[in-house]
């Protein structure tokens, strides 16, 4: 019996109605191709939707999502590639400006990562795939040894996003375009319990506020 998917199924219609109907210029220019101005790299967590949260428009993002939102480093082997095949075809075909690396609070994949440490493996193919970023797990346990695991994993999730972004500086040509200034690399980090976003500040070495936490607007007493 097929599960009711009913809700998805409206949405697909709203989708159409907005997309070809309210907004049909836009969807004509997006026919004959695509020009994102970025790649944003971000988690499979479905509270973590980057169209939703930048309130994009269609062809605004090339969208790569995996768990813990990781970058491997550069490897040719015969192994699958999704994640470098991916990042090639962003940099080297559609030429974007600008890589973002979107990590988040709460982020399970994170928390395998330390958990791993343990001695827990995360699934059959999970723990292997986390276990890339295992050398910000390991700089937060040596830097942070007495404090809570909530506290760690949290700095392991900001430590993680910097492993990502060194890896990217190991593909030849992501490293070329840097140098030339035609290519910019982004961390950013997202609190999914207020909505602030930090970003990774290389001068500072630390993770700034770019985008305030929510605060709802109090309105004032008319009387």
């Amino acid at each position: 019996m097929m599960a009711d998917v009913t809700k998805f199924l409206t949405g697909i219609e709203t989708f159409q109605q907005q997309h070809f109907g309210e907004n049909s210029e836009l969807a004509n220019t997006l026919v004959d191709g695509q020009k994102p101005q970025a790649l944003l790299i971000g988690c499979c967590d479905s509270r973590v939707d980057p169209a939703l949260l930048m309130d994009c428009s269609l062809g605004d993002l090339f969208i790569l999502r995996n768990i813990a939102n990781l970058v491997p480093p550069y490897l040719k082997n015969d192994d699958y590639h999704g994640v470098s095949s991916s990042l090639e075809y962003a940099v080297c075909y559609l030429e974007v400006s600008d890589i973002i690396i979107l990590g988040h609070s709460k982020c399970s994949g994170i928390g395998a990562l330390m958990a791993s440490a343990n001695g827990k493996e995360a699934g059959e193919f999970i723990g292997k795939w986390v276990n890339i970023a295992a050398s910000a797990r390991d700089k937060v346990l040596q830097e942070m040894p007495d404090e809570s695991p909530e506290k760690q994993a949290r700095a392991c999730e900001r430590e993680a996003v910097l492993v990502s972004l060194k890896n990217l500086m190991t593909f030849p040509w992501v490293k070329e375009r840097v140098s030339k200034g035609q290519l910019s690399l982004h961390g950013w980090y997202y609190n999914i319990e207020t909505g602030q976003l930090k970003y990774y500040n290389q001068l500072t070495g630390a993770f700034e506020i770019l985008v305030k936490r929510y605060s709802p607007k109090v309105q004032e007493n008319p009387l």
